[in-house]
């Protein structure tokens, strides 16, 4: 007996063994969903990690020099390392490094770490710190905290409070939420000590900025003395010296001058105030504080978000009734509503599925017994995905959704299997057990088929490969488990009839009860209650299915009428093109080629892009103002374009902030307080037609700000590359600029091309100190001395930390605001204050106003200028197209590389790989075929399905504007495995009725006659499973309707043309008779 026939006779023979499994591992199915991690899509974004390197007053060519160089070589031989970014700016290196996916993290982190303790970088360079994500991520949670009042704007004091508030509370109790990789707070005032110094006084005394820093470091102490022990009693010695007041850091004694004390007040001002503000924020026009939460590179989104919401509630309810705290994006949310909306998809084609079984089977338990196939193979599948770390997301929710067609395929070759055995006259277990056992090799195969498109899997790379396995594996899963229900769960249901009991105990055997009487009378109504129940139970059961398919029955009656009316007339059609197309085979093959040949004409007209952009309801407008527009200004510029943008009707919220905000990846020392950030929150319903006008609204309402740069994008979900890059690669940077600037301007020029930016944008105006080293020494000066006394005297130092109210202020140490505040003063700065003879800095130095660089880009250890686009109409490809014409059509410059990059070169790469595992695919399908009919000739006329599908699949993407992309390509490869199923089922019928005798030409039409029923049935029950997907609904749609945009028209005009052109091939290959 064959392993198949074993588990069909137990399934047959113990039904309560298979059923109680079965529940089993729908139960543990059950508890694992909950378990399973909420994601959009699989992980697209490469695993990241950001090595940051703070170094103050440098240029951007010292510390790529100094800093970067030396951890990009010394990093380079990391494990699994796929590329290596930096970017060099003034005081800041960021080094992003992209690993495979895959690699553990926690080992690739310590690696670097490892590698960052042997680098050699200059003493006063403070040690790099690994952020676990890429910092030019947006965040995945925005909060906004104001003030519940009717005033438009806030008080200072008002600001402080929140930001101290913001700081203090919201930010420490975020931090530690797990998956959580930084907080941010922008806006409002931050506390500040502030000692400005008169330096002309200081000079008086011989101290300079640093000695004043360090007395006052030195003042505010608390030490522990160690311990005391007197007599019986024991006490700890401690110091207190900490500031407890403004008034106390003023009265600190600073040095003494002839036997006079010199107090800080005597030298400088002393007061309580706020930092220079790095940015200004507003929700609709008003001042507030932003808080702005980010996630580690491999956290889970949504849970975070969770987690995240949950600790608000707590936060919120320990906040004063003034304070509001509001959400003012999430993540998460859309891509809970898109998970939401594949789930609800996959519902409503599992129910279209169940209604063409009914109208075709006419019986409420047939289809009931069928249908069972879709939820428990999807709820049984997830032991396997949990098993295998997927997570519930787009593509592998929608793999079950695709699937929930193909579910059923195999249950309704059994059921109607076991059917005609009963028909037979075999009673309903031996029915059962030889229906499922004749077919099974038959599903086998085919689930077989259709499962072995997916073994390519393991050559496909880039983003394809990404987006393709939990899709792959969630099929494959379902598949599997549908195959194990049609021979188990379905013959032991057909079986349950005929079973009178669930005892193995013979007729003839006899029981004897060996208990005393009087036990055998109290527990008989025990005995009569564990009766009565379960029958009492059963007979609502009984009368409730009775209830449901008697009026499910009167209602389907108003289809069913002219569905058979429907489906008579295909039968009749049918009958009579069968056998014209076998008598005119030149007609019908000049038609199937021709339609074949007609789409690679349609397929010119088609646009091609990596992955389809999703609208998520949010976008996100860049504004920059020339470079060294204070962020005053900014922010003036900020409430115009609010002002403007508001009159757009489809916008239904705001918030804006001006300067670097929470923006991680900006300098912190220039290009900051020029930009701007407008968040723009579309009213719903969301649309793609919708986002595209508004974006076009807004470019032209914004067109009326004279010389501001604008830059229209949507929040990023992935670590996605803009759809255009181009990389200029060379170590001069004046040549990099001269052929960046060309490439720009011709961009510029082309209405396709929008939003084009590069990394060489124009320098920050900045005060540049030109030290003569022959003079510095002739005074007796150290040129390296004297530049950190420049830095102190202007931005100052931060001496020691004030403790008040529970938290630390920073005490900060600069010179005076009047001797400060222009190149002029500057120029007057005494560099010498230790000696008895003042010097000021134009003495000893060229002090001018200049352009200094903004930031050195390098990409694998070399130096690049990146060109960044977007695309305002048109494909992907087609844009590639006319940019690589532009390049081509540079003038050449020495020592210059320029290479089109972007999502262009993660498409080729994916695209490329994607056409290998679709070759591959049809390979592995003839080859299972081959083994089933052990014949090299029909699957090879079988074969042609893959082709005739191709033509269903290409115009219904030209019919519905939908693009070629990476999630087109996998609807292709399941197309192939789904399409060749019914051709097999055709093919195997005429080899059947051959065997039997039957000659080639009445073989070949009775067989389609035959099996026209079963071919229609599980097209349509896989095609309108698939509708929902297909109709473009809700949030995510962009994704999911193109996949069954393509399944479906390949499977409808496939199954139309196999049932024509197959028969066809067959007679014109097969010479037998």
């Amino acid at each position: 007996m064959s392993v198949t026939s074993s588990i069909v006779e137990t399934s047959t023979r113990r039904p309560v063994t298979v059923f109680m499994f079965t529940l089993a591992l729908c139960l543990f199915g059950f508890v694992l969903l909950g378990r399973l991690g909420l994601t959009l899509l699989p992980d697209l974004s490469y695993p990241t990690l950001t090595i940051r390197t703070d170094y103050a007053g440098a240029a951007p060519s010292e510390i790529e020099n100094l800093i970067t160089k030396p951890i990009e070589e010394s990093i380079g031989v990391v494990k699994n390392l796929r590329e290596v970014r930096s970017v060099s700016k003034a005081g800041q290196s960021d080094v992003l490094l992209e690993f495979n996916w895959g690699t553990d993290m926690g080992l690739a982190g310590l690696d670097v770490r490892e590698k960052l303790d042997i680098v050699r970088l200059p003493l006063d360079v403070p040690r790099p710190s690994l952020l676990r994500f890429n910092p030019s991520l947006a965040p995945i949670v925005r909060l906004s905290m104001s003030r519940n009042n009717t005033s438009n704007s806030l008080s200072d004091s008002e600001l402080i409070a929140l930001r101290r508030l913001a700081e203090d509370e919201i930010k420490r109790r975020l931090e530690s939420i797990e998956g959580v990789a930084a907080v941010k707070v922008s806006g409002g005032l931050e506390d500040e000590v502030q000692v400005l110094v008169d330096q002309e006084k200081l000079s008086q005394i011989n101290l300079s900025i640093e000695q004043v820093a360090n007395r006052l470091k030195a003042e505010n102490v608390n030490l522990s003395g160690g311990r005391l022990d007197e007599g019986s009693q024991q006490f700890l010695v401690r110091t207190i010296n900490q500031y407890q007041s403004v008034d106390e850091i003023a009265n600190s004694i600073i040095t003494s001058v002839d036997g006079r004390k010199v107090y800080l007040r005597d030298i400088a001002v002393v007061q309580q105030n706020y930092k220079e503000r790095e940015a200004i924020t507003r929700i609709d026009g008003v001042e507030a504080v932003e808080i702005a939460i980010y996630k580690e590179g491999d956290a889970n989104t949504v849970s975070v978000s969770e987690t995240l919401r949950k600790r608000l509630e707590y936060i919120e309810k320990n906040l004063d009734e003034e304070i509001e705290l509001k959400e003012l994006y999430n993540q998460s949310d859309f891509i809970q509503s898109a998970i939401d909306e594949v789930l609800l998809n996959a519902l409503i084609g599992g129910i279209l599925a169940m209604l063409v079984l009914y109208l075709f089977l006419r019986n409420f338990k047939s289809t009931l017994i069928i249908s069972l196939a879709i939820p428990i193979s999807v709820i049984i599948s997830f032991n396997l995905m949990y098993g295998f770390n997927i997570t519930l997301n787009m593509m592998s929710l929608g793999g079950l959704a695709l699937a929930v067609g193909l579910l059923v395929d195999n249950a309704i070759v059994v059921l109607e299997n076991i059917a005609k055995k009963k028909e037979q006259g075999l009673d309903d277990v031996t029915a059962a057990r030889e229906g499922t056992i004749e077919v099974a090799g038959a599903i086998f195969a085919a689930t077989l088929t259709t499962i072995a498109v997916f073994l390519p899997l393991v050559f496909v790379e880039g983003i394809a490969g990404q987006l393709f396995s939990d899709q792959a594996l969630t099929v494959t899963f379902a598949l599997i488990i549908s195959l194990l229900m049609a021979i188990t769960v379905i013959p032991m249901i057909s079986a349950f009839g005929a079973r009178k009991g669930f005892s193995s105990i013979e007729p003839n055997d006899v029981v004897v009860d060996k208990r005393p009487l009087w036990r055998k009378v109290l527990t008989f109504p025990f005995r009569l209650l564990f009766i009565l129940i379960p029958m009492f139970i059963l007979t609502i059961a009984i009368s409730f299915f009775q209830t449901t398919s008697r009026i499910l029955g009167f209602l389907m009656k108003f289809l069913v009428v002219p569905f058979n009316a429907f489906y008579s007339g295909i039968e009749n059609i049918y009958s009579r093109l069968l056998p014209w197309s076998l008598k005119h085979k030149a007609a019908v093959l000049i038609i199937a080629l021709s339609a074949f040949s007609s789409t690679w004409l349609v397929l010119q007209k088609i646009g091609v892009e990596l992955i389809p952009s999703l609208s998520q309801g949010e976008l996100l407008v860049e504004l920059k103002a020339p470079a060294g527009t204070p962020l005053k200004d900014t922010d003036e510029l900020m409430i115009q374009a609010n002002t403007i943008i508001r009159n757009i009707s489809e916008i239904e919220r705001t918030y804006s902030v001006a300067g670097t905000g929470n923006r991680l990846d900006s300098s912190p020392e220039k290009g900051g307080e020029n930009r701007g950030e407008l968040n723009i929150v579309i009213k719903k319903p969301l649309s793609e037609e919708k986002e595209k006008r508004v974006i076009n609204e807004l470019r032209k309402s914004l067109e009326v700000l004279p010389g501001i740069e604008v830059k229209i994008d949507k929040p990023a979900l992935f670590t996605f590359k803009t759809p255009l890059e181009v990389e200029i690669s060379g170590y001069n940077l004046a040549k990099l600029k001269e052929q960046n600037d060309r490439l720009v301007k011709l961009m510029a020029e082309n209405d396709r091309f929008g939003d084009v930016k590069s990394t060489i944008q124009q320098g920050h105006p900045e005060v540049q100190i030109e030290f003569d080293h022959e003079k510095a020494a002739f005074l007796g000066l150290n040129v390296p001395e004297v530049a950190k006394q420049v830095v102190s005297q202007i931005r100052g130092t931060v001496a020691t930390k004030y403790a008040f109210r529970d938290r630390k202020i920073d005490v900060l140490v600069r010179v005076n605001e009047e001797q400060r505040s222009s190149v002029e003063d500057i120029r007057r700065l005494i560099v010498n204050p230790t000696s008895e003879k003042p010097i000021t800095l134009e003495a000893i130095a060229d002090v001018k106003v200049a352009v200094g660089p903004n930031e050195i880009n390098r990409i694998s250890q070399e130096r690049v200028a990146i060109i960044s686009a977007n695309l305002n109409y048109g494909d992907l490809g087609e844009a590639a197209s006319v940019l690589q014409s532009m390049v081509d059509e540079l003038p050449s410059v020495p020592g210059v590389e320029v290479n089109v990059a972007g999502q262009n070169e993660e498409m080729k790469v994916s695209f490329d790989s994607l056409k290998i595992a679709l070759g591959l695919a049809i390979f592995l399908v003839y080859l299972v075929m081959a083994s089933q009919f052990e014949s090299l000739l029909h699957p090879f006329v079988i074969l042609f399905s893959v082709p005739l599908a191709m033509v269903g699949a290409v115009y219904a993407l030209f019919i519905t504007g939908s693009t070629i992309s990476v999630v087109v390509f996998i609807g292709l490869i399941m197309l192939a495995g789904i399409v060749v199923n019914n051709a097999i089922v055709l093919i195997d019928k005429i080899n059947q009725l051959r065997k039997a005798g039957s000659a080639k030409y009445a073989a070949i039409v009775e067989a389609g006659s035959a099996r026209l029923r079963p071919i229609v049935m599980t097209t349509l029950t896989t095609a309108l499973g698939m509708l929902p997907l297909a109709l473009g609904l809700g949030e995510g749609a962009e994704i999911r309707a193109p996949m069954a945009i393509t399944v479906i028209g390949g499977l409808l005009v496939s199954t139309l043309l196999t049932l024509v052109v197959i028969p066809v091939l067959y007679s014109l290959f097969d010479r037998k008779d």
